[in-house]
């Protein structure tokens, strides 16, 4: 029913702005592959036509995804309007807004994170800066999607790693406006979101070809062996690379913990999951970053976005226990 009425409806009309579309394009620091200027060009295409935009971009993870809502994001806040851009984890939400703060550095738009990373200072500035306008794009977690919050002119809504949100959240989306553009992000999309691409009910953008010079992820499926482990984490260390360790649960941690202290003590580790504190979390993924720790042992939080090209390998404990779609998000950290 909802596809339908939004097919009756007009849309926001936009163009890219021709004084500005090229430079902002040109910070883009690698050459796009055919499908990614395809993705974008039919993104372009939506947004000129008239009518509301519901396309879902699928792509493997580091295919260049987030590029395609960037230029997006970009068209329609030089059109005056604001961009949503929503995503399951603070750790992304915090990674897009370095992203587009890069971005947008110097141009004309203000650009804010409503997360739990954010202070309640300004969670309310933000909120306020949405409500009358003065921000441009935003970029948050379900925090987003409050009754509290109220866009101005809210012109696209953007979902990276749909497969995290509900059904209730994505419709709670639409309805925000119901002629409102919507981009989808996803690289392992769920069966009813290929359902209503395939059927008609949606557009879909697929990005298949890899970038330049990538290297295809070799995967080993094997018992827990001491040996194997140490050498795959002290092979990465020698070669002043990085590491991670997944673990499906908290309380694996301090096991785990003990083993790596035991077999490579060399290693400074670090630790990453959901039950730290926001400021702590934060800390140990910008200290991660920065290089300061050579392993980060962590659960699944980190499966989602999370851009650290130093880290190479990477090692997955009890992987019986988590799902397809996380192994596979998994896998795309390095």
């Amino acid at each position: 029913k909802l596809p339908a009425d939004r097919a009756t409806k007009r849309g926001l009309t936009v163009q890219p702005p021709e004084f500005l579309w090229n430079t902002f394009c040109s910070r883009f620091p690698y050459v796009e592959t055919d499908d990614q200027a395809s993705a974008i060009a039919d993104v372009l295409s939506d947004l000129s036509s008239g009518n509301p935009m519901d396309r879902l971009i699928c792509g493997d993870v580091g295919f260049g995804k987030t590029e395609v809502a960037l230029r997006a994001s970009f068209v329609v806040a030089s059109a005056s309007k604001q961009v949503a851009i929503i995503t399951p984890t603070t750790l992304l939400s915090r990674q897009h807004h370095n992203n587009f703060q890069k971005r947008f550095r110097d141009l004309p738009f203000k650009v804010r994170q409503l997360s739990r990373f954010v202070s309640r200072q300004d969670a309310v500035e933000v909120k306020e800066g949405l409500n009358n306008g003065t921000i441009d794009i935003v970029i948050g977690t379900h925090a987003l999607l409050s009754e509290k919050v109220n866009f101005s002119q809210l012109g696209l809504v953007i979902i990276d790693e749909e497969q995290h949100f509900g059904v209730v959240h994505k419709e709670r989306l639409k309805r925000l406006k119901s002629n409102v553009h919507v981009l989808t992000l996803t690289a392992t999309p769920i069966p009813r979101t290929l359902q209503l691409a395939l059927s008609g009910a949606r557009d879909l953008s697929i990005i298949s070809t890899p970038p330049m010079d990538r290297h295809v992820i070799r995967t080993f499926v094997s018992e827990f062996d001491e040996l194997t482990i140490k050498d795959a984490l002290m092979r990465e260390h020698f070669r002043g690379g990085q590491s991670f360790f997944i673990v499906p649960r908290v309380s694996d941690i301090d096991s785990i913990k003990f083993f790596l202290s035991e077999n490579v003590p060399d290693l400074k580790v670090g630790v990453a999951h959901g039950q730290m504190s926001s400021n702590t979390l934060d800390q140990t993924m910008s200290d991660f970053y920065d290089h300061q720790y050579d392993l980060l042992l962590s659960t699944s939080i980190i499966e989602s976005g999370l851009d650290i090209p130093r880290a190479n390998t990477l090692i997955v404990y009890k992987a019986e226990m988590f799902g397809l779609a996380q192994l596979y998000q998994i896998r795309g950290r390095v």
